[in-house]
């Protein structure tokens, strides 16, 4: 499975609508944490605003994927938001798929390696008009 510690080092996961938040130091250069007194993302002690687009990998091959990235940097977007659908990588029950179109470590490097920062929205369920949504 992809490991995602080294390719972003933030990272926030939706599971069923709830937003569950990850608050940790990666590096000693790298922090994010949530300022609940000021309401605001803290990212490496400043305050942070993200500014994000979505692409669903699993919908675009992966000739594309460093292409799209780069448009949505040059939008000026900080952060791209993508989903990952369990049954898209679960081909079998207990068999994961992750190379070629489904290679998700290399998306989150691709993303990393431009500038942008992942918001990474893991199933089971995602509906995104997704084939039983997981």
């Amino acid at each position: 499975m992809a490991s995602f510690e080294t390719v972003c080092y933030i990272c926030a996961l939706l599971f069923g609508g709830i937003f569950c938040t990850l608050s940790w130091t990666v590096t000693a250069k790298h922090t994010f944490q949530i300022d609940y007194e000021n309401s605001c993302f803290k990212k490496d002690g400043e305050s942070f605003r993200y500014i994000s687009g979505s692409i669903h990998y699993s919908r675009v091959p992966r000739y594309y994927w460093k292409d799209r990235i780069l448009k949505m940097y040059m939008l000026g977007l900080n952060a791209v938001h993508t989903y990952v659908p369990w049954n898209f990588h679960e081909v079998m029950p207990k068999k994961f798929v992750f190379d070629g179109d489904k290679d998700l470590e290399h998306f989150l490097k691709l993303a990393n390696d431009t500038g942008l920062l992942v918001i990474l929205r893991a199933g089971p369920y995602i509906c995104a008009e997704w084939d039983m949504g997981s």
